[in-house]
């Protein structure tokens, strides 16, 4: 159980007893909040409870505080309680409880931070879903690393989690890829044309071609209607570029359960099954030949085409079956996590489950804001029909993986994120990921000292008193937060609070550290101390994990 919710199980324990006792005349209370107190002064949780309670009891607040204190105060878990106005019972954690978690987390190893649950959602959270008309750039590299994490948090809590992408591989974009990588088929055969000017201009295209000419030239050019031919290059092409996203992705530390092709749902009828599903609920209509969905009846701002009046249908029409498919599939909860530019779209697919009457509980839009690439104080553009922006795999070769990861996931997903290639690169302590990767190399290397000049370490030996001191209670009050930072992470959708998390921690450890010698002729002293770090360490070790970087032991 989590402290937070040991707290609360305390704290409403402490309302029935009081009521019991005739201390308080209410038999109901509000229900019971507990929060972390913005300053650390005012104690490690906070329940506005008494203040809270106090018109349905009639009484001062001050005077309902004072009453649960004596209840709450007996706990072994707390240190003292403090009753502040205008009527806050303020707790703080008991070092010997402390200690106590310190030891559970050493003995849990690993699994230390792992929330179980007594039933598990089954979550579907798809993610990148980049188009497969060139190689992931770094806006797919965000949204890769934040929904890994949120993946891996998710799982911590105690969810099962399917990880998908979705492959848009079919309509127009995949037409004018095909069309492009054609003209540099011919122009590599010797051909004089003009390229088409919406076409993808990017140095890419020319490597697809030269990969089609290499290994299925036959093929290419056994067409005689150009239409074919164009659409066999671009599923060619599509599944060369799918290939380059998987094996950047698998470079990113980011695995995917399901590919899930756009193409598979047309040619399924899921697409024409979903158009007569609306029609049935009564909420299409005929517009001079345009099929459109009676969006504003659930919230859009104006109603939407679902069939052109040429009968294709839109993309909006795919993307409607494609959540209806998942929807279908017996999970729990849906999360996408979508770019920048698809905000004014979250409307248009709720209205469209909320018109199929799916629970909209179900499903959740997260939006990961834009990146900006800062190169030399200059921002990049990026454009993949024009062939000017950076790809996710120079990004990986420039500062590598772990440096990528956590720039992206540190600051939240709503937040717009200029990424500083020169900090990125510095090895040093202003490099928060050497900051975090260093504390626990130092960790792995205060271990070795210690087996090489004979020092013992027993855990279960460790006692309390020698932590008796501000950085060490410090420390201890992190480590216990560990298990509340991954659940309420996983909970609100927000990766970067484990980030953060972690660099406080390391932050803590660079502080003690500089204070108190670990290893010393004082053997009870020493075995403290280890334990500390030992914590520590192994909170580094299942952070960063969670995180997808590396937790090296030497640097």
């Amino acid at each position: 159980m989590l402290i937070k919710e040991r707290i609360k199980d305390l704290i409403e324990h402490s309302c029935m007893k009081a009521v019991s006792d005739n201390r308080i005349s209410a038999i109901s209370f509000p229900s019971v909040k507990i929060e972390y107190p913005k300053d650390e002064k005012h104690g490690d949780y906070s329940t506005p409870l008494a203040l809270e309670s106090a018109k349905i009891l009639k009484e001062s607040p001050m005077g309902i505080g004072s009453i649960l204190k004596e209840y709450i105060e007996g706990s072994e878990i707390i240190e003292k309680i403090e009753v502040v106005k205008p009527g806050f019972i303020n707790i703080f954690l008991s070092l010997d409880f402390l200690h106590k978690t310190l030891i559970s987390a050493i003995d849990e190893g690993e699994n230390y931070g792992k929330c179980g649950r007594g039933t598990p959602k089954m979550v579907n959270i798809e993610f990148v879903s980049a188009n497969p008309t060139g190689p992931l750039n770094i806006v797919s590299a965000r949204a890769a690393a934040l929904g890994d994490t949120l993946a891996n948090l998710l799982e911590a809590r105690g969810d099962v989690v399917d990880r998908e992408y979705y492959i848009n591989d079919y309509g127009n974009q995949v037409y004018l890829l095909g069309k492009s990588v054609l003209h540099r088929c011919k122009e590599i055969m010797g051909e004089r044309i003009d390229f088409p000017e919406d076409g993808y201009h990017g140095e890419y295209i020319k490597d697809i071609a030269r990969y089609l000419c290499e290994n299925h030239k036959e093929e290419t050019l056994s067409f005689d209607n150009e239409d074919d031919q164009i659409d066999y290059i671009s599923r060619k092409a599509v599944d060369y570029n799918v290939r380059g996203h998987k094996s950047d992705l698998e470079r990113f530390n980011v695995r995917f359960d399901t590919w899930y092709n756009e193409r598979s749902l047309h040619e399924s009828g899921k697409v024409t099954k979903t158009l007569d599903n609306l029609e049935t609920k009564g909420v299409i209509y005929n517009d001079n030949g345009k099929r459109v969905f009676e969006a504003t009846a659930f919230g859009d701002d104006k109603d939407r085409v679902v069939v052109r009046d040429d009968n294709r249908p839109t993309y909006l029409l795919a993307d409607i079956a494609y959540h209806k498919d998942k929807m279908e599939r017996g999970y729990d909860l849906l999360i996408d996590i979508w770019g920048p530019d698809h905000h004014g779209y979250i409307s248009r697919i709720v209205g469209a489950m909320k018109a199929l009457e799916f629970d909209e509980d179900m499903f959740r839009i997260l939006i990961a804001q834009q990146v900006n690439l800062i190169m030399d104080g200059e921002l990049v553009k990026m454009s993949k029909r024009l062939g000017k922006f950076s790809t996710m795999s120079e990004l990986i070769d420039e500062i590598g993986v772990d440096v990528a990861r956590y720039f992206f996931i540190m600051r939240s997903l709503d937040s717009h994120l200029d990424f500083d290639l020169a900090l990125a690169k510095k090895q040093s302590s202003e490099n928060p990921v050497f900051y975090l990767q260093y504390a626990h190399a130092r960790i792995c290397s205060i271990f070795r000292e210690a087996e090489k000049i004979g020092t013992e370490y027993f855990p279960s030996g460790s006692t309390a008193e020698y932590l008796n001191n501000p950085e060490a209670i410090a420390l201890l009050k992190r480590l216990a937060l560990f298990p509340e930072e991954i659940f309420d992470a996983a909970f609100y959708f927000e990766p970067h609070r484990l980030a953060n998390y972690l660099l406080k921690l390391a932050q803590g450890f660079h502080k003690f550290y500089t204070e108190h010698r670990v290893l010393s002729t004082n053997r009870e002293m020493t075995n403290a101390y280890l334990s500390l770090c030992d914590g520590v360490r192994i909170v580094l070790n299942n952070g960063l994990k969670l995180l997808g970087i590396s937790a090296p032991e030497m640097m």
